[in-house]
């Protein structure tokens, strides 16, 4: 990732050409899929279809999910703005994992148990936060739609396919 950024802006600063630089942060909603292998699919089929909810870890590692519609928003600022980036577009509102499982748990009503398994990987990061201040001073942009409205949504989706 930080190679293409520095492949991006060489190419703005030699070519003169303008370009933009975006950083997403664990942007979830309506359309995905299922079997992607991420958290938000992950959590609400499993809690969908009555089976055990997987926390890796402890579930103390902390994460942050910024809605489909916000990051779009988050784009078309950028993109319509003379502003280059790198621009952080995400949530900053963080959940630590067992906290976003009870949280999808509730939502969905289901009665599937919480369960913890090894982390998949030893590097698997503690936190993962964006800092938006640069989206907030510079885009007058910040995430607008609750992690609870969005996950009502994207819940309501994964309903009609499973």
């Amino acid at each position: 990732k930080r190679f293409a950024e520095s492949m991006t802006m060489a190419y703005h600063r030699y070519h003169e050409v303008n370009t933009k630089i975006v950083r997403i942060f664990n942007t979830y909603g309506p359309r995905m899929r299922l079997n992607d292998g991420r958290v938000v699919p992950n959590f609400i089929g499993q809690a969908l279809r009555g089976e055990p909810i997987t926390v890796y870890g402890t579930g103390q590692q902390t994460r942050s999910f910024c809605y489909c519609e916000d990051l779009i928003d988050g784009f078309w600022r950028l993109v319509t703005s003379d502003q280059s980036g790198p621009i952080n577009i995400g949530n900053p509102t963080e959940r630590t994992m067992l906290e976003f499982a009870q949280e999808i748990k509730s939502l969905t009503g289901s009665t599937s148990e919480i369960i913890y398994q090894p982390l998949l990987t030893e590097d698997d990061p503690k936190q993962r936060k964006p800092i938006i201040e640069k989206a907030q001073t510079l885009l007058g942009w910040e995430p607008k739609v609750s992690l609870e409205d969005g996950l009502k949504r994207t819940i309501d989706y994964f309903k009609s396919k499973i």
